[in-house]
């Protein structure tokens, strides 16, 4: 399907960030100008004196939000067909005017971290500097990492460069991967990524094995470029974490997100030991399927046949509205203001992005894209996505410029918390046994898929750093060979380990925002924990978990999901994840008998 066959009702609305393109090229030379001519250099040398830095934070926020629109229309735009050259010029236009800008601001972070501790301390207790407390806070931690104001000058210079591996990846994704056609209910049919999952969850066995065999020869094809491309965004974090003096780059990025490190050792310790249980529940699904041998393109398969709901868009999307009840009316009233006021992107079109995502910016109504399939799946899709946008929603409306960003970390809670009320509401809706299975299944499939998976792509990262880290060329076959050996761990012997799955590290678009991926599974986790106390709690469980959705990054992460109940630096709610997740294999077994 062509962009312009979309009814506009199932397009987002760009118009809301920018008129037009012309009106994004007007704001774009106005910054250009405004800023490219700003005399920074008053600012340098008195970023002690309070009304200066003031001053400075103010006029960093202006200009940080402007950036921020125009980037998230170009990049928008881009994203609604990645073969048109002007949306991709947009975005080159943006890497080089911030890198221009902010060279010119690179004395500010080292000067900061030069004031005397004493006198940041005041200010961070300053009323005055409220909105900037938190940032101040971070200041003091930083002092380690922060160069002199030439070397953090080349860097900045750098950034542009430095930072393309995942344009270049998606690139290669989206525009060049030259998916072939294959054989679908006795039709020649285009393979694109939407399809391909469609067909790993319904396709026959023959479908199944021709197309997951054809669609990792596309990636095959291209492995060189692939491999050369992470290995590059792999050195460039290593780079930063050498430059910076970081005991590695998963240190790097977890400091950088102020998490500490016994979180992802809670999360690894606890996947670790839930293995057999997964392994219990891969025998489970080959033995119940009644196959000799189970392959890895047989695990999407449902275990129960004729029971996935299978909705047009409009009726799954009210679906969704009903299942987040127990969040109440006002949440379901913004579901409803976000389908009807062109938020999403609905529809699979030729050169849109794969997959899915939500963005904003600060004063905007949130974004979210999707490439919509009539599957349990996509619908479960919706509701994280936009989960991750009342999340962004409730965040901007709650919190100043400079505290509404949260980070990362707790960026997959809120859109995980959405799925496991929805599929908990739909299992308790229905007295139809296969359905019940059918659910099970899938909310095992979540932790399979969202816990465990996501665990061993971390660990795969961690790997492939290490190795970089340790001065090893990274190459295909290592590659390749790591990840084969973490997928039999994983899913352990109740599954054939077809040699393509060696290969499935390169088709993995997160992995070019490195360490980023395990926070999936320390997502769902909490999430687990918050939906048990709202279901049990009820109001006070909600009010709480809307304070976490109102506290966008006002201080630490970890603190931030304190607010909701969950402790993620003790290992218990990681147990009462995999307890969850073993009581429903438990429940799953005990129906498939009956």
């Amino acid at each position: 399907m062509e962009r312009k066959d979309v009814p506009q009702n199932l397009k987002w609305k760009t118009s809301d960030i920018f008129e037009s393109d012309e009106a994004w090229e007007a704001e774009f030379k106005a910054v250009e100008s405004e800023y490219g001519a700003y005399d920074f250099d008053v600012f340098k040398g008195k970023l002690a004196d309070k009304k200066t830095l003031l001053a400075y934070l103010v006029l960093d926020d202006t200009l940080s939000l402007r950036i921020e629109k125009l980037y998230l229309y170009a990049h928008m735009r881009q994203d609604e067909d990645v073969r048109v050259a002007k949306y991709s010029s947009c975005m080159a236009m943006m890497g080089g005017m911030i890198s221009k800008i902010f060279a010119r601001l690179s004395f500010v972070e080292p000067e900061l971290t030069t004031i005397d501790e004493e006198v940041l301390k005041q200010y961070i207790a300053d009323p005055d500097f409220a909105p900037y407390e938190y940032r101040l806070r971070r200041v003091l931690v930083s002092k380690a990492h922060v160069l002199s104001e030439a070397e953090e000058k080349i860097l900045t210079l750098g950034g542009d460069a430095l930072g393309g591996f995942r344009t270049i990846f998606s690139m290669l994704d989206n525009a060049n991967l030259n998916l072939p056609k294959a054989m679908l209910n006795g039709v020649e049919t285009q393979m694109s990524h939407g399809t391909y999952g469609l067909v790993l969850h319904t396709g026959t066995v023959e479908e199944r094995e021709d197309w997951f065999k054809k669609y990792y020869e596309a990636y095959i094809k291209l492995i060189d470029a692939i491999t050369q491309t992470y290995y590059g965004n792999v050195k460039k974090n290593v780079f930063y974490k050498t430059v910076r003096n970081y005991e590695s780059c998963k240190a790097k990025a977890m400091e950088g997100e102020d998490v500490s490190p016994v979180v992802y050792d809670n999360l690894l310790n606890a996947v670790h030991n839930a293995q057999p249980t997964m392994h219990r529940y891969i025998r489970l699904h080959r033995d119940t399927l009644g196959l000799p041998q189970q392959h890895m393109y047989d695990l999407y398969v449902p275990l129960v046949d004729n029971a996935e709901i299978k909705l047009p868009f409009d009726e799954a999307y009210e679906l969704v509205i009903e299942g987040l009840a127990p969040l109440g009316k006002d949440y379901q009233d913004l579901l409803r203001k976000g389908k009807e006021e062109g938020w999403i992107d609905v529809c699979e079109t030729e050169g849109k992005r794969s997959g899915a995502y939500s963005t904003s910016a600060y004063g905007i109504h949130p974004y979210v894209l999707l490439n919509y399939q009539p599957t349990t799946n996509d619908m479960f899709t919706i509701a994280h996505e936009m989960g991750h946008a009342l999340h962004s929603y409730k965040s901007n409306e709650s919190q100043p410029y400079a505290k509404a960003s949260y980070t990362i970390f707790l960026a997959e809670i809120a859109s995980t918390v959405n799925e496991v009320l929805l599929l908990k509401y739909l299992y308790n809706k229905t007295d139809d046994k296969n359905l019940k299975k059918y659910l099970l299944n899938y909310y095992i499939d979540m932790f399979r898929a969202t816990l465990f998976r996501q665990t061993m792509f971390a660990e795969f990262e961690a790997i492939a750093h290490d190795m970089a880290e340790k001065g090893q060329a990274l190459t295909k076959d290592n590659l390749c060979e790591v990840y084969y050996k973490l997928n039999q761990e994983y899913y352990g012997d109740g599954v054939v380990h077809d040699k393509e799955i060696a290969y499935e590290w390169a088709r993995i678009p997160h992995f070019y925002n490195s360490f980023y991926v395990y926070k999936y599974a320390t997502g769902i986790t909490s999430a687990i924990s918050i939906v048990k106390r709202i279901l049990t709690e009820g109001e006070s469980a909600v009010k709480d978990y809307f304070t976490f959705l109102s506290s966008g990054g006002c201080t630490d992460p970890v603190s931030i999901l304190q607010k909701a109940g969950v402790d993620l630096t003790t290992t218990a709610p990681f147990e009462a994840a995999m307890q969850e997740f073993e009581s429903t294999l438990d429940e799953l077994e005990k129906l498939l008998k009956e």
